[in-house]
Formats: C-alpha cells, structure tokens, sequence
C-alpha cells in the first residue's frame, strides 16, 4: 500500500481555497482554477483521482441509490433510495455530473492544457493524464448521453461559459482515439511517481490500463458499431492488458471528510457514525450465488440478525408491501453489506483484471482478436474472486477451484454477462452500463406504485435540470436525443450505444 497521506494534506492546502462549487452551472467554471501553473502536477494529479473516486455526495446518489439498486446488486425499503423504485429525484439523478464537471473534469482539462503548453514537458505525464481523462468522461457519457466534452472545462482556459453538449457517438471515437495515442505516448521513464495513486508511476501498469479500457470502450460499441468495437478490442488485445496483481483501484484512508475517504464507505460505513442501515443485498443477487455454491456471498455480504443463512431482499418494496413478502418482513430479514469490504479506508475499484479477461472470452466467443473464451473465462472468474484479497477478504484457493469445477464456462454470452455483473459489486457505473448493453443478467423489473418508467428498469440518469435554463446549447442535446423537458421521462429513453 501506498501511503499519500501528506501529498493529499499538500493538495488540499493547494487547491481547497479555489474548488468551485459542486452545485453551480457552467458559468460558475469561468474562473481561474487556482491559477494552476502554479500547482505541482504531481499534487494536482493526486488530487484529480480523489476527486474521480469520488465523496459521500454523488457515490450515495448516483452509484449506490440508482445504479446498484436498478442493476439489482441491492435492494431497500426507503423511499429515498429511487433506483429501487425507479422514480425520479433530480438532484439525485444529476448528482455525478454536477461533482465531476465542477471538480475532475474541470482540474483534469487544466492540467492537461499545463502540460502540454509546457516546452519538452514529460510526455508521460501527459498520456496518463488523457487516459484518466476518458476514465472521467466514459462514466459521465455511459450514465447521461450526449454531454459537454470536447469544449467542457475550458471556461478558464478559452473562455467556454457554457459548452456544447457532444453526440455519444462522437464523444466515443475521440476517446477510444484518445486511448490509442495516450497509450503510446507513456515512455519507460517519467510520469507521476508517488503521486499516482493508481500505480505509483508504473509506466507499464498505465500502458496495460489504457488498453484495457480500450478493451471497454470498444466493446461497449459491441451492438451499435461492430466493426470500430472489432477494429479497437483488436487493438487493446495486441497492446497488452492488464496482469494479475493490476486491478485499478485507489486505496483510501480513515483521514478527515472530504480528502481521501472512500465515497462510498462514507456513506455506508457504521463504524464512523453515518452508516445508512436501508440497503440490503437483493435477493437477485443473492439467489444467484446462492445456487451456484459462490463463496463470494459470504465476503460481500453479513448473514441476517434474524437467520443463520443469506437472504436477500426483494426490489421494489417498502414498510408497508413488505408485510406481503414471504421471505422476510423486517430489514433484520434480509442480508447485508459486508461492513469489511465498505468502510471509509476500502479501495474503490475503477477496473479489474476480472473485467478485461471476461471482455477477452467475449471477444473470443465473437472472433474478435482473442482465442480461448474457456480460458479467459476462468481466469475472469478466478480474478474476480482474488480481487477481495484487495479488500483484506481473500477467498481460498480450494474454494474458487471447487467454484470454478463445478460451474465450467457453457459457451454463452449469458454465463460472461453474469459473472461480469457479480464482478463489478460496488463498481456500479460499471454494472449498470454493461447490463444495458449485453441484457444479461436477465433482470426482472419491479413495478412500484407511483414509479415514473411504467415499470421498466431505467436506462440512463437525467441530466441537470438547472443546466436547461443556464445553458442554451442544452436544448439542442435534448433534441437530438429525443428528450424533451420532462427530466423524469429521460429514465427511460436509452443512450447511444444502448441498442438492447
């Protein structure tokens, strides 16, 4: 592990006097981010990854209250958690894009412009920093749609007040583009060094990173534009991705609010005195590991007070419909989530060596540059289930070769997009977005009373309302998506490459 602590002290005293608001519109980004040639870039690199993993804020709302319980992972009584009951609340919806536009993405374009404004400025330095930069981007993009890109955080910079809103479609060729150059343009030598919280600065590491996102771009392309998904699998496959011992992820620490806990343990750690006690394993989850013998269940989840065995949580129940449920009929029913794996110092995972071997064996099963979906399929597994170890949870080997002998790959696309889905636990943008575009698992919707979908999951959060009356270029985007004014609406309207 890498300790960072006083680097991240360093950046706060840096940048806190100068950090915009998470709540403004666009014009509030037309200002001087601290007049950032002054900042070390090391220290605003550091800082620009704790601000993409995130705080309590948007990985409460975005990530855990919409997205893992839509993909089903979790489940809740509470009302306030809409994703269960898929209703509409705007500032939940619009919470990952109103933190990330006024804090990463803004801090990443400004530092990109620093380094490449900067003469003979290390290359290295600027390919890691373009390929966190289509990490911060592809997230927004998967979860909203058309959204400011090539002219967003330029406020500063070129004097962008309010930026166009760029087509997905465009949005993903130039960052799969991006991809490819970035990745070429790390060196054996420079970079970031201590500061990167990812790596430590391995060259290698970053290189293998690129690709594999690379790898996720381009099949997230899989069923809207075969040939460009084909032609960029190939490419991240050829380059190489990422090796055992290589999952990203940022280790975080017990330190002050706001500077490098984990958003996520923020919200639903007890032992710091906020946990939110609604959520619950869903039952979907757990039936599924529950009939394939998975050891997973017990590190992601705690047995029930009132049981001596798992149960999940049905979706889309509440106090009262909970009294129909034959499964359970309080919260001390049902199981929950491992306060081990969901504390305030726990990693959060950006990508796994699990993922890319699962995106191999679906390249292989497609007969796109790679060979052996058996193969990649078992190391996805066996990946998925040594990526606890990360969390201070490691399962047995004996366990996962009993798991892996007893549920052998069956040459479907169905067994890859399940055990991608159980894979990504608390990576929800990333459960959320690869269900939409394989289908599996096959979800079975809820139909809550007062729901704004008509009963289907939804498929994209709502952009900012605010923004519709700030920012004239927005009206065209919701056009040309077929959105119009009423935001509750867009839950159901797919994004671009969503064609499932």
């Amino acid at each position: 592990m890498y300790t960072y602590f006083r680097n991240i002290l360093f950046v706060v005293v840096a940048l806190m006097l100068t950090t915009t608001s998470c709540d403004e519109g666009f014009g509030e980004l037309n200002t001087d981010p601290n007049a950032a040639n002054e900042i070390n870039p090391n220290f605003q690199f550091t800082w620009i990854q704790l601000r993409t993993s995130g705080e309590r804020y948007e990985n409460w709302r975005a990530s855990l209250i919409y997205s893992s319980m839509m993909v089903q992972h979790m489940s809740a009584l509470c009302g306030y958690w809409a994703g269960d009951k898929y209703t509409y609340n705007a500032g939940y919806s619009s919470s990952l894009f109103d933190r990330q536009y006024t804090q990463a993405v803004v801090e990443i374009q400004d530092l990109i412009n620093t380094l490449e404004s900067t003469e003979d400025g290390d290359q290295t330095m600027l390919g890691m920093a373009r390929i966190w930069r289509v990490l911060i981007f592809h997230r927004l993009t998967d979860l909203y749609g058309d959204v400011p890109y090539s002219q967003a955080g330029k406020g500063f910079i070129e004097g962008v007040d309010f930026p166009e809103f760029d087509a997905q479609e465009d949005i993903y060729r130039d960052m799969l583009n991006e991809l490819e150059e970035a990745v070429a343009q790390i060196g054996d030598s420079g970079g970031f060094g201590s500061s990167d919280l990812l790596y430590g600065g391995d060259q290698g590491a970053w290189r293998r990173f690129g690709n594999s996102l690379m790898l996720r771009l381009g099949m997230r392309l899989s069923e809207v534009d075969a040939a460009t998904a084909q032609e960029y699998v190939n490419k991240a496959i050829q380059g190489g991705t990422l090796q055992a011992g290589e999952n990203a992820f940022i280790e975080h620490t017990v330190g002050p609010e706001g500077i490098n806990r984990n958003g996520i343990g923020e919200v639903l750690d007890k032992s710091q005195g906020f946990g939110d006690d609604c959520p619950r394993l869903s039952a979907t989850l757990v039936n599924w590991m529950q009939s394939t013998d998975d050891p997973r269940l017990d590190v992601i989840g705690t047995l029930p007070v009132n049981g001596s065995e798992h149960n999940g949580l049905p979706n889309g129940l509440d106090a009262e419909l909970i009294n129909d449920n034959p499964t359970g009929t309080s919260l001390d029913d049902f199981s929950s989530v491992n306060q081990a794996i969901v504390s305030v110092a726990s990693p959060m995972m950006f990508m796994t060596v699990a993922e890319t071997e699962l995106l191999k064996a679906e390249a292989a099963l497609r007969g796109w540059g790679a060979s052996d979906a058996a193969s990649h399929y078992e190391a996805g597994v066996r990946a998925a289930m040594n990526m606890w170890a990360d969390y201070g949870q490691p399962i047995a080997s004996e366990d996962i070769d009993a798991y892996i002998a007893n549920n052998p790959f069956d040459n479907t696309m169905e067994s890859i997009g399940e055990q991608y889905w159980a894979a990504t636990f608390l990576n929800e943008y990333e459960a959320f977005a690869n269900w939409r575009r394989t289908g599996y698992p096959e979800l079975t919707p809820v139909n809550y009373p007062g729901n704004v979908t008509g009963g289907t999951i939804p498929v994209r959060l709502a952009l900012p309302q605010g923004e519709l009356g700030t920012n004239p270029n927005m009206r065209a985007a919701l056009d040309r998506q077929g959105l119009g004014t009423d935001f509750a609406s867009h839950l159901t309207v797919p994004v671009w490459w969503d064609v499932n």
